[in-house]
Order: structure tokens, then C-alpha cells, then sequence
């Protein structure tokens, strides 16, 4: 059987974008998390001036990288202190995230099935494909728009499963999970539980969550400086974790090359170290947050604020568009702002319509103008 490469998801959206570009003051794209937003200026510095591009770096990440992640994990979830040992760098978090299935097929080859939310990052059910595994979804408990069904997981794919993903806060919807309860069900059924919390920083509904405060048996959290920092083009992330997973997983990437560049990696020592910056990034996503639920209310789409992330998952109206391609498309048309309709994430996710509130407040203001004589 050959592979037949879907289409990527964002690809789908190139006449919609041509259609909002065609507006005075042109396209304003929140369709895609790509933060908009200056990182902090030290952060810059160091990545000019490490000196570092000479050698190769670590696979592992330097000392320095692993200890500024382990110690913000211990300062921004209370943890107890975390072994340098059981950190490892990786190059962003996507290309983690597509590898793992991979690499733990490695460990268990006798194993399959890679279980991930329903409506999610479609690179979960990507990364399965890419290791020749199962992709089965799991869907949200009833009600409620984050979190893992647990009791939907049958006996059959638990005993399958590779890997449990978990995503909290949820990209696209908004809602947290049961990390609890997700990786007590990892425990009972011998599955690793890898939970993807790059969107962390940004929750709204409480203090910041982590799989790690129920202790690190079987789990590994995974961690990304491109939201928190405004460092999506740098490429800097790490996964932290059970000890046994965290050097499986490291030596295996070694193996395969996968090394964040020197210069990035002192970089990211700089703004692990610096909490101040992100509080910043924090007021500016919640004020376009609030405006854009104003603003889509207005236009006849109420919207809750999400729990966390920065992401407004906008119900379709029902009665009012066909579906969320025909609102995206009105939407590109009326407003010039590209949204993504939702069942990119799934096929759950068709009756909604996700927007990326990364554009700074003018350019949103433009869209509200816009949007605001239209009924």
C-alpha cells in the first residue's frame, strides 16, 4: 500500500485568504497561532551573541537550557525539584509531536495505536499516520469542550495503545482536561501519557495546569517557548518527564539529529528565565479575547471566552451559514479576516469556526469596522 499524503490542513484556506486580501487595508489572518507580538529584547541579544554557532549543541540541549526548564517547572507549577536529567530539548514542539509515535513504536513494536482528542492539533493524528499507526480519536466527556472521554477507550485500543495525547489547554476549543484522571488511566493501563501544554501560560480559568503534578510516572509533559515567548521561528521546545521515557526518547533523537541550534538555545535560557515578559503577552491575549468575543456577538455568533489558550471556538449559527466554510467564507469576504473552519481539527469540530486573536489590536479594530455595518 503506498502512502497517499493528505493535503495540509492551512493549505485549504488559499482562497479565502485571497478573498479577504482583496479588501483596502488587506488580509488580517487569524487562522493561524503564529504569535504577532515583539519577543523580549534580551532574548534577541542572546541569540546574536552566544557564540555558539560554531559547534554542534546538544540533542539533549545544553546544561544551561535544561536547568532554566527544569526550574521553570518547579517555579510556574509548584513542583517539586526536577531532575536536569529527566528535561531534554526538541526542535518546537510540532516536530515532537509528530515524531513521538515513531520513536516509541521503537519500544513497543507490538503496540499500534496512538489515542488523541477527537477535536485537536491535527498533528497528533498526523504523527500516527507518519509511524504506519492507528489513529483513533477520543472524544471530549459529554458537555464539555476540553478533556479526554476516558470511558469512550475500549478495551481493545487501551491494550493497542502506544501513546494517550492530551491537550490542555485545548487548541482549538479553549477547555481543560482531567490531567488527573488521564494520567492515573495511563498508569492502570501501561500507556504513556504525553500532554501537550504549550498553551499553559495562558490559562484563564485558574492557575496554570501540568501533567506533572501527579507525579511523573509514565507521563511526560511537553513544553514550547513559541506561544509563551513569541519564539515560533526559533524553534525551541522541550519535554520533561518519567525518566526512563525522557532518555528513550533523547536517545533515540540523537540517533536521528534532531538538535536545536546552539544560538536558540541560549536564547531560550533567557526567556525561560524571565516570567515578567509573559505576563505582558498574557494582558494583550485576554484584551482580544474579550474584544473579539464583543465583536462576534455583535455579528450574530455569541461566543464563550475560552478556559485558556487564545483561540475564540465561534459556534455557527444555526439557520444563518450552511456550514463553518460558507461563515469562514463571509467572514474573508465582509471582514477580510481569515479564520479557520473547525473541521480541521475533526470531523467534531465542523459546526465551529476557530480564530487566532495573534493580530495586534488595530488590525482587529479593522476587522470590527468592517464587520460592524454588516446584520
Amino acid at each position: 500500500m503506498i502512502f497517499v499524503l493528505p493535503p495540509y490542513p492551512y493549505d485549504r484556506l488559499s482562497e479565502l485568504s485571497a478573498l479577504a486580501d482583496a479588501l483596502p487595508g488587506g488580509l488580517v489572518d487569524c487562522s493561524i497561532g503564529t504569535p504577532c507580538d515583539p519577543p523580549l529584547p534580551a532574548v534577541i541579544e542572546a541569540l546574536a551573541s552566544s557564540g555558539s554557532e560554531r559547534g554542534y549543541p546538544l540533542s539533549a540541549g545544553s546544561p544551561a537550557l535544561r536547568q532554566a526548564a527544569a526550574a521553570w517547572l518547579e517555579r510556574r507549577f509548584d513542583l517539586p525539584p526536577v531532575p536536569v536529567s529527566s528535561v531534554a530539548a526538541c526542535v518546537g514542539t510540532k516536530e515532537f509531536v509528530a515524531s513521538a509515535a515513531q520513536i516509541l513504536h521503537l519500544r513497543k513494536p507490538e503496540r499500534d495505536t496512538v489515542l488523541y482528542p477527537a477535536v485537536s492539533y491535527p498533528t497528533y493524528a498526523m504523527g500516527a499516520s507518519l509511524a504506519g499507526c492507528r489513529a483513533v480519536a477520543v472524544p471530549a466527556p459529554p458537555g464539555q469542550l476540553g478533556g479526554l472521554d476516558l470511558a469512550a477507550i475500549s478495551d481493545s485500543d487501551a491494550e493497542r495503545a502506544l501513546v494517550l495525547w492530551s491537550n490542555s489547554p485545548s487548541n482549538p476549543t479553549g477547555g481543560l482536561g482531567d490531567l488527573a484522571a488521564e494520567s492515573s488511566w495511563g498508569r492502570a493501563h501501561g500507556v504513556p501519557v504525553f500532554s501537550d501544554e504549550c498553551y499553559a501560560e495562558f490559562t484563564w480559568d485558574g492557575p496554570p495546569r501540568s501533567i506533572l503534578q501527579h507525579g511523573p510516572d509514565g507521563v511526560i509533559a511537553v513544553h514550547s517557548l513559541s506561544k509563551r515567548s513569541n519564539l515560533a521561528g526559533v524553534r525551541v521546545g522541550f519535554f520533561a518527564g518519567d525518566p526512563q521515557l525522557v532518555e528513550f526518547m533523547r536517545a533515540v533523537r540523537q540517533h536521528a539529529g534532531l538538535m536545536v541550534p546552539g544560538p536558540a538555545q541560549a536564547a531560550g535560557v533567557v526567556a525561560l528565565a524571565d516570567d515578567a515578559h509573559v505576563e505582558v503577552q498574557r494582558q494583550r491575549y485576554r484584551e482580544r479575547l474579550d474584544f473579539m468575543a464583543t465583536v462576534f456577538s455583535k455579528f450574530g455568533s455569541p461566543v464563550e471566552s475560552p478556559a485558556g489558550g487564545f483561540y475564540l471556538w465561534v459556534p455557527v449559527p444555526q439557520g444563518r451559514w450552511d456550514d463553518a466554510w460558507s461563515m469562514a467564507e463571509e467572514l474573508a469576504r465582509l471582514g477580510g479576516v481569515l479564520v479557520s473552519p473547525g473541521d480541521l481539527y475533526g470531523p467534531a469540530g465542523a459546526g465551529f469556526v476557530r480564530v487566532a486573536v495573534v493580530q495586534p489590536m488595530d488590525r482587529l479594530e479593522l476587522v470590527a469596522e468592517r464587520l460592524g455595518g454588516v446584520h
